[in-house]
């Protein structure tokens, strides 16, 4: 069995400043693209306005999230499936350097999703056409963390901050405005 890869020492106060520098650009991206949907689509699209109809929106639209899922699941088969020292399964051992990153790679992107549905779903709920645009705007920024996640995973916390922001942003977002209506509700 061999041994995840391990990275050279890293220059933490160096890291930090690019993990920071690609969470900024992430919070850039997703906002302004996410306003520009809030604003844009709705004037292009027609969105339901029915609570069943909107919450099946979210869901078709969550489709897409699920995907990542599967396909971070097909790349762990995909390793597993020709490696005889990950075949075992990961109750027996540890993964090995080719397992690594795919299995970091399902792991974060199954938290991420769930987290993700949860809050399209409950944002779904609110009123108004710009919450279903958000949530299509949100997926798509997903698919793109999810990219980006990827393939900076080999380059460190540095090499990931983009991708895992541009992954998170939304959904807190989504998050945020449900809670805020929530709160208005109350009031």
């Amino acid at each position: 069995m061999t041994k995840p890869p391990t990275r050279p020492r890293v220059d933490l106060p160096k890291e930090q400043r690019t993990v920071k520098l690609g969470a900024l650009l992430a919070f850039a991206v997703c906002g302004s693209t996410l306003v520009l949907a809030c604003v844009g689509l709705p004037r292009r699209l027609a969105f339901p306005q029915d609570l069943a109809e909107r919450l099946a929106f979210a869901l078709k639209a969550d489709l897409l999230i699920a995907l990542w899922v599967v396909l971070a699941v097909r790349m762990v088969a995909k390793v597993r499936f020709t490696s005889v020292e990950d075949n075992a399964g990961s109750a027996y051992s540890q993964p090995s350097a080719r397992l690594a990153v795919p299995a970091a790679f399902l792991q974060n992107t199954l938290e991420q999703a769930f987290i993700a549905v949860v809050g399209h779903l409950a944002l779904a709920t609110t009123s108004g056409e710009a919450p279903l645009a958000y949530i299509a705007c949100a997926v798509a920024l997903f698919g793109l963390g999810r990219v980006t996640f990827l393939h900076g995973y080999p380059q460190g916390a540095g090499g990931r901050a983009f991708g895992v922001a541009t992954t998170a942003i939304p959904t807190v977002g989504a998050y945020a405005w449900t809670l805020i209506e929530i709160a208005r509700d109350l009031v």
